[in-house]
């Protein structure tokens, strides 16, 4: 009605009226991650058909669903999935706003043909390299899922050059504060006396995970660059602070490597 509130917009397959779980049936229509929207249920910021939702509960894209009173739309349509690969600079955040001020990810990235980018993981601020964005959220949650033991490889800068031991230990498994970890493969790059280049895979995303455990063994990393994220690399000849659409044969790639590996 005139003076209302606008929804919002998103592209959103309604073919199938059947009952899904809130938090997924948002996440489909691009409106954000899986693990956000859970937090706006939470925050009782949710409501469906008048009613403020809960964690569980079940609806459809008939059914009305609000944010903050304010409707969110989900258009009928073929879902538009997009995925943008971003190459991060150094001192940027992975966060929409920064009560710091400093520069975010989401600053210099197209606007998307429907619904908004929902980022794939993070990079700490002083990690630079590749970065995944989609407007599809059931495939953000499914490509950042634990279960999913999508690979991620880095380059890594060291101070000073490992033993073979301190290699071994880290290939086996290291106690972190939230659990054993482990490289899937550590490959020497480069290096001198004072420092070394390591390639390396983990299947995991945990918070500064590459860092921690290198300081587990006594090794201190003074650059950290993410290349590879499941199937996708970052292109050799992309500039910090770009992006680029991923190519549908990509993107297609990119979601067969999480079929069937995370329950819905």
């Amino acid at each position: 009605m005139p003076g209302g509130p606008r929804p919002i917009a998103s592209d959103y397959d309604a073919s199938v009226s059947s009952p899904e779980r809130l938090q997924k049936l948002l996440a489909a229509a691009g409106l954000g991650s899986r693990r956000t929207i859970e937090g706006w249920i939470r925050d009782g910021r949710v409501a469906v058909n008048g009613a403020v939702a809960a964690l569980g509960m079940r609806a459809t894209p008939d059914d009305t669903i609000t944010l903050d009173g304010r409707p969110l739309a989900l258009a009928p349509g073929p879902a538009a999935r997009e995925v943008l690969i971003y190459h991060k600079p150094l001192g940027e955040v992975t966060t929409r706003s920064d009560p710091q001020g400093r520069p975010t990810v989401f600053e210099r990235l197209p606007r998307p043909r429907a619904g908004r980018w929902i980022v794939v993981g993070r990079l700490d601020v002083n990690t630079t390299g590749l970065l995944l964005f989609t407007t599809d959220g059931a495939l953000a949650h499914r490509l950042m899922h634990p279960s999913s033991e999508i690979e991620r490889e880095y380059l890594v800068r060291l101070r000073g050059v490992p033993d073979p031991a301190a290699l071994e230990r880290l290939l086996r498994g290291v106690a972190l504060d939230d659990g054993v970890a482990r490289f899937d493969r550590i490959e020497r790059h480069a290096g001198g006396s004072s420092h070394a280049w390591f390639r390396v895979v983990l299947r995991e995303g945990r918070n500064r995970e590459v860092r921690r455990l290198w300081e587990a063994v006594g090794c201190e990393v003074s650059r950290l660059m993410r290349l590879r994220y499941g199937p996708v690399s970052l292109p050799q000849d992309q500039r910090p602070g770009t992006a680029r659409m991923l190519a549908p044969e990509a993107v297609e790639a990119l979601v067969a490597a999480t079929v069937g590996r995370v329950a819905e």
